[in-house]
């Protein structure tokens, strides 16, 4: 008997992107924008606002080219950071302070 395969299609795996960048990501950057402007109402604060949104639209669509979920990489790796040993040669002699803190 030969086993069925089944097709995985694409749009059932693409990732919640808005405007090529994570779509809460997005949000938050439009809403400090939006409220850099209309709580300044000046025209430096609102060319400033513009700038920075367009900026930063611009940094996330980096982001989310080199990987879509960076975002969570990254609050993972702030979450582990305090973890993980600055040091990443296994040959390193560590002392008995820094050895007792992993116990």
């Amino acid at each position: 008997m030969e086993i069925k395969s089944v097709p995985i299609r694409r749009v059932g795996n693409r990732d919640n992107l808005f405007l090529e960048c994570d779509r809460e990501l997005v949000m938050m950057a439009g809403l400090l924008s939006v409220a850099l402007i209309f709580s300044a109402q000046d025209l430096k604060a609102t060319i400033f606002g513009v700038l920075l949104w367009f900026f930063s639209v611009y940094v996330l669509r980096l982001m989310a080219k080199s990987d879509p979920k960076m975002r969570f990489v990254y609050l993972r790796h702030r979450k582990y950071q305090a973890y993980y040993a600055p040091y990443s040669s296994p040959f390193r002699e560590n002392t008995t302070l820094q050895g007792n803190r992993y116990l």
